[in-house]
């Protein structure tokens, strides 16, 4: 059976404003932090590593946005709790927990396997094989 989309909807946009916000105070930041001219080399390593952080926390708040518009959708299309690897509903502990989870634990463990096997793998292309 799957789940109730609603509350889910709700708790998904609102992660996704979240993150957005989080990107914005990131980006002022940053645009701030390069007002400063460093002065040295000390201070030229510490402008490299932020904005290596930057980058990084940019990419992983990418992805979480896109995993979440693609939780979205499968709302939209009918398809949101349910595992496109197994086709089986995926539980309401592990929704609640990663609402914009697109597999069950079981078939997610899988993948996981598979990927540190060296396996390559799309995620969008899984559910197809």
């Amino acid at each position: 059976m799957k789940p109730k989309t609603s509350p889910y909807r709700k708790i998904l946009e609102k992660k996704a404003e979240e993150v957005r916000h989080s990107m914005s105070a990131q980006k002022a930041e940053q645009v701030v932090s390069r007002l400063d001219i460093p002065s040295d080399e000390g201070d030229l390593s510490q402008h490299h590593h932020e904005e290596w952080i930057f980058l990084n926390r940019n990419t992983i708040d990418m992805k979480l946005l896109r995993e979440i518009a693609d939780a979205l959708h499968r709302m939209d299309i009918g398809q949101y709790g349910e595992c496109p690897e197994c086709e089986e509903p995926i539980s309401a502990k592990r929704l609640d927990a990663v609402p914009w989870a697109r597999y069950c634990v079981t078939c997610q463990e899988r993948i996981a396997a598979r990927i540190a096997d060296g396996e390559v793998i799309d995620e969008y292309q899984v559910a197809s094989r």
